[in-house]
């Protein structure tokens, strides 16, 4: 069964039909000169249950969204030594596979279960990866500052369907900035948790926002991401002090739970 994705109304906001008219659609990056410039997006599996799409920033650190790294059922934070990264995965294959040694969430951020701005604005995680990635083939994106309403920007994402290789928007726009959130026309579904938001300059994409969630606003599907900015100098600062080292939680976040064969993420594909 299906895990319900995170969804809202947002009906302060106005989109006009030509916004969407001019979005790219998906293509599907199966063969390896298609998928050359997006080694460092990755398939972030979690514990065999689910995934997310996450990003390399740096050879050892993974961006993605925090919801990714919690019990839908616990509402508690999942163990990270259960989350592998799968740099560039496609059919099957990746460019390389990393474990994640620590796990910083923003520490504002709270999962209960309700869909708000505030929990939109602070869905951001950093992963530490076990080993850097040293690969001449597989190179960490830049980051850059959020765009304005209007600007065009693009995403690359696994998602359900398209889990065995990475598709990318390469036009969607940016429909508006609400609450410390980045409202896209960019096409997203379960699995997209996590992916990165990209700029284009000069022929080089730079991240500017992770997605969060998808929501429908005057009946258009939209995606909405999170602010990098300040909260991506505050998760890198936490690292820095030593955080993210995993501490379980008490007997309320056992991920096996009593007549359930496996534990379920938040906002995810989850397979039947």
């Amino acid at each position: 069964m299906l895990r319900r994705w995170m969804s809202l109304s947002l009906m302060a906001i106005v989109i006009t039909s030509t916004a969407f008219a001019q979005d790219a659609r998906l293509k599907r990056l199966d063969s390896g000169v298609d998928a050359r410039a997006w080694e460092a997006v990755g398939r972030l599996d979690i514990g065999g249950t689910g995934f997310c799409t996450g990003a390399l920033i740096a050879p050892r650190l993974v961006l993605t969204a925090a919801h990714c790294l919690f019990d839908s059922e616990t509402k508690q934070q999942i163990d990270h030594s259960e989350v592998q990264f799968l740099a560039g995965w496609r059919n099957g294959r990746a460019g390389a596979y990393r474990d994640i040694r620590r796990a910083v969430v923003h520490p504002d951020y709270v999962y209960d279960g309700k869909v708000s701005a505030e929990r939109v604005r602070n869905d951001l995680a950093l992963l530490e990866l076990q080993r850097p990635i040293q690969n001449t083939t597989i190179v960490p994106f830049g980051t850059a500052a959020r765009p304005r309403p209007g600007d065009s920007v693009g995403v690359v994402s696994y998602a359900k369907d398209r889990s065995e290789a990475p598709s990318l928007q390469e036009v969607c726009s940016v429909l508006a900035k609400q609450e410390g959130m980045l409202v896209t026309s960019c096409s997203v579904n379960f699995g997209s948790s996590g992916a990165p938001i990209f700029t284009f300059h000069d022929g080089q994409a730079h991240i500017v926002s992770v997605v969060s969630a998808k929501a429908v606003v005057e009946g258009k599907n939209v995606s909405l991401g999170t602010d990098l900015g300040a909260p991506l100098a505050l998760l890198q600062a936490e690292l820095v002090a030593g955080k993210g080292v995993f501490q379980e939680q008490g007997p309320s976040s056992k991920r096996v739970i009593v007549g359930q064969s496996s534990r379920q993420t938040g906002a995810k594909f989850v397979k039947p």
